[in-house]
């Protein structure tokens, strides 16, 4: 029995007591003793004995039952049901997105390249793709192309992780009475996670885009340190407005998208890989295409001596300078950067998502065996 205090109901042995009603009392649990009552001058004893509740034993059942050795080498996927679920999902967040950052770094250089190199006194008023990927190689090499990787494989890991697990949270508590979860819903949890996610880690976005455009920065340190003793700690936010103003709309519509398109799907093809990868790449193509302009607005606003203080100068002054396509300098890398960037983190943490199912299933069969045996 469970609780504070156990109810205890009795009536008089005919014979023994006159008494015919029912006494009703409370006794107390945790004293575990015997109880003597009285009922209208006649007595008797109430021998009290509490019921197995099912989990005295609960812990020798579990060693029982739990998997040995031999079946776990046998059944490897059942390993991964012995970890918490949400550290498997947060640790397969993490380790896509450093892998798909790390592979996409060059594009991602060339399109930070082509977006601010009008602000780098050059005289020119933007720079094509070809020029980009040949200016990097001639001043820098082959290593430049990989320039700035570091902090944002450091910045990638926590911002991966925090979005994807940040999704699943959001996605729970927005879920009505039964259980399902309306598209309004999907783009609410979808801009909660991105906004979440880019608030934790900006001022490493922040020093990435510092170390990859920036002439005579060598180190992350240098430029942190360099970033508060010129322009103070507000420096490493600056741009955090269409930040958020960014990312909340391309994750709303990039994970709703993925969503929706799976649900969509016949249910044996929901689980395959290569369905998550295509849908991963429409939702990520529409998300990107809508969602652009805010993030050259940005990267722009995080320049050191950007004319812009806000999204409503940068707007109209990218524009009159450069021309509405001056909104969009750098979407060509950027989309073969962030198109396959995308799928690889939404087609990972889906793929594990199914594994955890699969092994939680496959541990409970095991265990199941064991009791029988």
């Amino acid at each position: 029995m469970r609780g504070e205090g156990v109810l205890l109901s009795w009536r008089p042995i005919p014979g023994l007591c006159d008494d015919e009603s029912a006494e009703i009392h409370r006794w107390n649990r945790a004293r575990r003793r015997k109880t003597i009552v009285s009922l209208g001058g006649a007595s008797f004893f109430a021998s009290v004995s509490l019921a197995p509740d099912g989990n005295n034993n609960s812990d020798d059942k579990i060693q029982e039952t739990f998997p040995r050795a031999e079946q776990l080498i046998k059944h490897p996927l059942a390993l991964l049901a012995l970890f918490p679920k949400d550290l498997t999902l947060f640790s397969a967040g993490a380790i896509a997105g450093a892998l798909s950052k790390t592979l996409t770094a060059p594009l991602d250089r060339v399109k930070l390249l082509m977006q601010t190199h009008g602000l780098r006194g050059s005289g020119s008023k933007g720079i094509a793709l070809l020029e980009a990927i040949t200016l990097i190689h001639k001043e820098e090499g082959i290593k430049g192309y990989w320039k700035g990787n570091l902090p944002q494989v450091i910045r990638i890991i926590p911002y991966s992780a925090v979005q994807l697990f940040a999704y699943e949270i959001y996605k729970k508590i927005l879920r009505n009475e039964d259980g399902d979860l309306s598209v309004i819903g999907r783009l609410i949890a979808g801009a909660c996670a991105g906004m979440t996610s880019t608030f934790v880690t900006y001022p490493l976005d922040v020093l990435r885009l510092r170390l990859a455009v920036e002439p005579g920065c060598r180190t992350m340190s240098q430029v942190a340190f360099n970033m508060l003793r010129e322009e103070g700690i507000a420096s490493f936010y600056c741009g955090l407005g269409p930040s958020l103003i960014g990312i909340a709309p391309y994750i709303a519509v990039n994970f709703c998208i993925f969503d929706l398109m799976k649900k969509s799907l016949p249910e044996k093809y929901q689980k395959r890989p290569e369905t998550s990868l295509a849908t991963a790449l429409v939702s990520a193509t529409v998300a990107t295409l809508m969602c652009y302009p805010l993030d050259t607005v940005r990267r722009q606003m995080q320049m050191k001596g950007s004319p812009f203080n806000s999204v409503f100068d940068a707007l109209p002054g990218i524009v009159e300078r450069d021309g509405f396509l001056g909104l969009y300098r750098g979407f060509v890398p950027n989309a073969l950067k962030s198109l396959p960037s995308s799928s690889i983190r939404l087609t990972a943490f889906d793929t594990v998502k199914g594994l955890i199912t699969a092994s939680q299933k496959e541990l409970e069969r095991i265990m199941e065996e064991n009791q029988l045996s």
